[in-house]
């Protein structure tokens, strides 16, 4: 049995961010995993050309052929996990975030850039730390110094940039996009501001296919490289029910993201706003926040979900309880690793592909990065624990009694 216990992997120590309000309780954690980076970015389905993408590479299709992939050669492949940028709210992917003008969007994104990029809870959801950049494309940089200064004081850090002009989708932002990423590889969060200044003019602007269009393009990007992008919109003046039918547009560009959110308050004076949030990573939640107008922040007052909780799977609580004290790394091939799980009552083929599944989980739950991939001598496992003990808790508790 191959086994490796290197203890060289590494964690940024949790740092505390307060706020003023009553925060939920979810369990803390600031963890700096960019040294996955290259792992995580080959996060896209679409992406086959990563080393666990063995046999999809061979059927990649010519001319007119599909490139499709079997059911069975599926579940055979190793994904790179999904991993959240605030655990609970906002995960990798292209998301809408969506309000009325001077409504605080803003400062919102402000608060949340430097959260990130500091790797300071966001009230008391754990924050994954990375690069940030931001497309402040309404603002100028004077106006920038000042917001930023009224928020946060003068304490600054290397990893939050800003542009206050950038080209529009279809002429070059793509490439100025990829070029950051070039240079920032652990890049965690792109914030544009707004969907507006970067859209090409069209005749048909407000057509469900322009709309779904654009957003895809930006998808793609954030497909390839396993990073977020948030896109600042703004809210229709028609009333509507369903709060995002409030997105100004057509349905496509709900259709095409990730998830959005639409910040609404009562009236344009109050302080109180709330926020909804639906996405294809996160349950749908409704929080409500406060707008300091001293400090120029937003804190949370409470949160309303659905009532959900992942139930335990024994058999990853036994992947994850196979690391001894001080041991970090461990590989080995799949009858190894079954070896290791004595309760476990399945053939080896069964145990890699129920871990290739539940690759996300036994990332963001237990902090293990999990990889399964073919070698000359047969198929090799490698878990690598990431940052200790669980860092996420896949519990979703109603807490509307806050």
């Amino acid at each position: 049995m191959a086994e490796n216990t290197s203890n060289n992997m590494t964690t940024v120590s949790e740092t505390s961010g307060g706020t003023d309000g009553k925060q939920p309780s979810l369990i803390k954690s600031s963890e700096s995993i960019t040294d996955t980076r290259q792992q995580i970015n080959q996060n896209g389905g679409q992406n086959f050309e990563s080393p666990n993408f063995e046999s999809a590479t061979a059927i990649k299709g010519k001319g007119n052929q599909l490139s499709e992939i079997s059911m069975t050669e599926l579940f055979e492949t190793a994904f790179p996990p999904r991993i959240p940028v605030v655990d609970g709210v906002l995960y990798s992917g292209t998301y809408l975030f969506v309000g009325a003008p001077k409504v605080g969007k803003s400062f919102f994104m402000a608060q949340l850039a430097y959260h990130v990029a500091v790797g300071l809870p966001l009230w008391d959801y754990p924050v994954h730390q990375g690069t940030v950049l931001y497309l402040a494309l309404e603002d100028d940089y004077a106006r920038l110094q000042h917001r930023l200064s009224c928020m946060f004081g003068v304490e600054s850090t290397d990893n939050l940039y800003f542009a206050v002009q950038s080209k529009v989708l279809d002429k070059g932002l793509s490439e100025q996009l990829e070029e950051f990423v070039k240079h920032h590889a652990d890049t965690r969060l792109i914030i544009i501001d707004t969907l507006q200044k970067i859209r090409e003019v069209t005749g048909d602007k407000n057509s469900y296919f322009n709309d779904y269009e654009v957003v895809s393009k930006l998808k793609a990007f954030t497909d390839a490289h396993g990073n977020c992008l948030l896109v600042v919109h703004h809210t229709r003046k028609m009333e509507a029910e369903d709060s995002f039918e409030l997105i100004s547009g057509t349905q496509g560009l709900l259709g095409a993201a990730d998830g959005a959110f639409v910040m609404q308050k009562k009236k344009r004076t109050d302080n109180i706003a709330v926020l909804d949030v639906v996405g294809r990573d996160q349950p749908d939640q409704e929080l409500t926040v406060e707008f300091d107008r001293e400090r120029c922040i937003w804190n949370f007052r409470k949160a309303e979900l659905d009532l959900w909780k992942r139930p335990a799977d024994p058999l990853l609580e036994a992947v994850a309880n196979i690391f001894e004290e001080g041991m970090n790394e461990w590989s080995g091939s799949p009858s190894n690793l079954l070896e290791k799980l004595p309760d476990a009552d399945i053939q080896a083929n069964v145990l890699t592909r129920k871990l290739n599944v539940s690759a996300d989980i036994l990332f963001n739950d237990y902090g293990i990065l999990y990889e399964n991939k073919r070698t000359h001598s047969g198929r090799e496992v490698k878990l690598q624990k990431i940052g200790g003990d669980k860092h996420y808790s896949g519990d979703f508790r109603q807490r509307d009694d806050m």
